[in-house]
């Protein structure tokens, strides 16, 4: 059996995808980039809704920050995992009954 690799796509080559689609059309551009129709059509749904800032625009993330948007991730697994345990005791207890 063979492994499928899911292929990733920067930024840079989506907004370039979608610029081609609007002159060749969206098939003519996916069959030339060697993509699905379908990931095109995403990727222009997407463009037309909200356009990706340049990357020179964007803000650049300071190390306090990554930390405090990493531990509240961890914070919200961890009430997840908590909640899950008050059930499944709470579940236990009424099986031993």
């Amino acid at each position: 059996m063979q492994k499928i690799f899911r292929r990733r796509f920067t930024a840079d080559f989506k907004a370039q995808a979608v610029a081609l689609s609007e002159t060749l059309g969206r098939t003519g551009a996916a069959r030339k980039l060697g993509i699905s129709v379908k990931s095109l059509e995403n990727w222009v749904a997407m463009a037309h809704k909200a356009p990706v800032p340049a990357p020179s625009s964007r803000r650049a993330v300071s190390e306090m920050e990554a930390e405090l948007s990493r531990l509240r991730a961890e914070n919200d697994m961890l009430k997840m995992e908590r909640e899950i345990l008050k059930k499944a005791t709470a579940f236990f207890a009424k099986e031993s009954r």
